[in-house]
Order: C-alpha cells, then sequence, then structure tokens
C-alpha cells in the first residue's frame, strides 16, 4: 500500500446534501487487506448449474416477502460459495452454495429477532439436523425444513459419519454464539476486543463451512483437532472477521448494527475515528497473515496419504480469505452495484443512517 492511498485521520469531504446545503462527512477508508495474500480468485467450474440450483432452492421455501427475496438474491450466495469451494465437484459445490444460503438466512432472521425467538430458531435448527429423514412438525418456523434439507442432501452424498458428528457439534456451537450475540445486541453490549474475537470464531459460520471442505477427505478426528491445525483454524477465522466487518461496517452503522463490528470495537477500545480502526484492523491483519504460514509450516507429519489432504484443507482455508473478499466487492449486500469500484478506489462515503 502507497503512502497516498492511506487515510489522514478526521479527513473530511464536503458533499451536497440535496437541500442546498453541503454536509461535511468523512471519507470512509477501505484498506487492501490481502494485496500480499498468495490465494488468487478461482471460480468453481459448476457455478452457473449449482448457483442457480441453490438460490431457486431457497426461495421455494418463501421465507422472505417478495422485495426482501429481491434484495437477498442480490447477495449472490451461489458466488460466494463455488468461491469458496473451487475445485469440488458439482455435488459438493451444491452443498456449500445451499450451506451459504442456510447460514445468511440465520443471520438475517437472528439479527431482526428477540433472544426468545433466536432461541426457537436454533432449537428447530438443530433438531432437524439430529433427525435429517423425519417430517419438520406443523407451523415450525421455515429454517427446521431449510436445515433437514440441506443437511439429508449432504448425507447422500456420501459425507462419512465422522464428518457429521463434527459438523453438528460445530454448528451447535455456531448457534449458540449467535444467540450470545443477541443477547448482547439487546443490551446494547459493545465488547472488548479479546472477548469479540472469541465469540466472533464463532458466530460469523465459516467454521461449519470448514468441515465442508472435507467433503471427498477422510483426515482422522485426532489429526484435524491437531492443535497445529487448530492455530491454522483460529488464524483463518480471524482474517476472515476482520475482512467482513471492514466491508459490512458502512452498512452497519447505516442501519445501526455495528455493535458486533470489529471497527465500532476498535474505536470504543483504543480510541480512534473510523479510519485509525481501519489502520488498526490492516495492521492486525497483516501479523495474521504471518501466523497462518507459520502455523502451517510447524504441521506434523503423518504420512503422504494424510499430508496431501492436510495440505488440500488448509489451501481451502487460505483460499476461503480469498474467496469471502472478493464476493464482499462482486455482490450488492454491502456497496451496492459500486462494489468494483469501492476496491479500486478505497475510498467510501458514509451511508446516512435514514438511507436503508
Amino acid at each position: 500500500m502507497v503512502v497516498s492511498e492511506r487515510p489522514i485521520l478526521g479527513e473530511l469531504v464536503t458533499v451536497n446534501a440535496g437541500d442546498g446545503c453541503d454536509q461535511p462527512l468523512k471519507k470512509i477508508f477501505i484498506p487492501d487487506l490481502l494485496v500480499r495474500w498468495p490465494f488468487p480468485r478461482h471460480l468453481n467450474q459448476h457455478y452457473s448449474k449449482v448457483g442457480a440450483g441453490s438460490c431457486a432452492w431457497l426461495e421455494s421455501f418463501k421465507a422472505f416477502s417478495p422485495k426482501a427475496q429481491q434484495a437477498f438474491n442480490r447477495c449472490n450466495l451461489g458466488l460466494l460459495g463455488c468461491l469458496a469451494c473451487p475445485t469440488a465437484s458439482e455435488e459438493h459445490a451444491r452443498s456449500t452454495c445451499d450451506y451459504m444460503n442456510l447460514a445468511t438466512l440465520i443471520d438475517e432472521y437472528s439479527d431482526a429477532s428477540e433472544v426468545g425467538e433466536v432461541r426457537k430458531q436454533k432449537d428447530a435448527i438443530m433438531d432437524a439436523l439430529r433427525h435429517p429423514h423425519e417430517p419438520r412438525p406443523k407451523g415450525e418456523w421455515v429454517g427446521g425444513e431449510i436445515a433437514r434439507q440441506f443437511w439429508e442432501r449432504i448425507i447422500r452424498n456420501g459425507a462419512s459419519g465422522q464428518l457429521q458428528k463434527r459438523f453438528i457439534a460445530i454448528f451447535d456451537e455456531y448457534l449458540e454464539a449467535i444467540m450470545q450475540q443477541a443477547i448482547d445486541r439487546s443490551g446494547h453490549h459493545i465488547r472488548d476486543i479479546q472477548s469479540f474475537f472469541d465469540l466472533r470464531r464463532i458466530s460469523y459460520g465459516a467454521k461449519p463451512m470448514f468441515v465442508l471442505l472435507e467433503l471427498g477427505l477422510n483426515i482422522p478426528d485426532e489429526v484435524i483437532s491437531h492443535p497445529t491445525i487448530e492455530d491454522v483454524v483460529v488464524v483463518t477465522l480471524d482474517m476472515i472477521t476482520l475482512g467482513n466487518d471492514i466491508l459490512s461496517y458502512d452498512v452497519e452503522q447505516a442501519r445501526g448494527d455495528d455493535d458486533h463490528n470489529i471497527v465500532t470495537i476498535v474505536m470504543h477500545e483504543i480510541g480512534t475515528d473510523v479510519n485509525g480502526a481501519m489502520l488498526w484492523v490492516a495492521d492486525r491483519h497483516t501479523k495474521l497473515e504471518k501466523r497462518y504460514f507459520e502455523a502451517v509450516a510447524a504441521i506434523p507429519k503423518w504420512g503422504e496419504l494424510i499430508d496431501s489432504q492436510v495440505r488440500e484443507y488448509c489451501d481451502g482455508l487460505g483460499n476461503i480469505v480469498r474467496a469471502n473478499y472478493e464476493w464482499s466487492f462482486e455482490n450488492e449486500r454491502y456497496f451496492g452495484t459500486n462494489g468494483m469500484e469501492v476496491q479500486q478506489k478505497r475510498w467510501i462515503l458514509p451511508m446516512s443512517k435514514d438511507r436503508l
């Protein structure tokens, strides 16, 4: 990053507010976190088919109003799924796309629900995952049936018993963290940096996705849970969180839902402005990149049959960092149709809180 691209803290830009008055607004700097990241953007060859199929599948449940469904579709979660698993088979790519749709549906519903309702949503989903071949109760929240069908497809496509057990345990932790996030939100609680990362590593929903990287692999439990591989997982989760939060911050602050965003957390804890927080994130990300490669280098050897699968899994983690970051510019969730321009220019004007 060249010096001229970095923000001057407190810098203001004057824009016309449309009422004849000029309004000073602070430009928000978007650092290029992945300028040195060696994993390139790579899209799965089955994207057109499985992305459209997964979108149609989710839409068939009528989980949203027509207007909300249109907004949901503009997120293009099939693109995210196919960036996240660029070499996967058609069946596994479809499962990844379905997961992205399910996780985002959970996010949309839980963000708008009180704590008690989020608990009911969690209970419905976990019961569906544990009983994927049984019909859901009449009148239940639609997320239960969506989760059941998602999981039944994965089982039908050959997920091992070991993978199923690990996914269900991690997904339960994920939904419990979503519960805690709802509790924080209801109390307007802003966490400190460390406790934020402790929760966000679980609540973001990336860790269950990591389990899906094992589709088609056969990595023993004692290997996948080895401390060195866990280190790679934690560092990857933190990089994904940082990338997501700097790109989603503007939308979240505009709708008053940014208390669980690292930009707000850093501003609150170290007493800086938004661009100071962005620079903090960029510095933290650089350190995490170094830790990722150190952790990968420290992984023991178990023999080539297992080692080759471990390399594929860790490369998959590195690729997901790239996938989530690129998708954030290429869909319309955070920047509307201006994502590619934002990616190039690295500056945005903050949205007003009455725009959403």
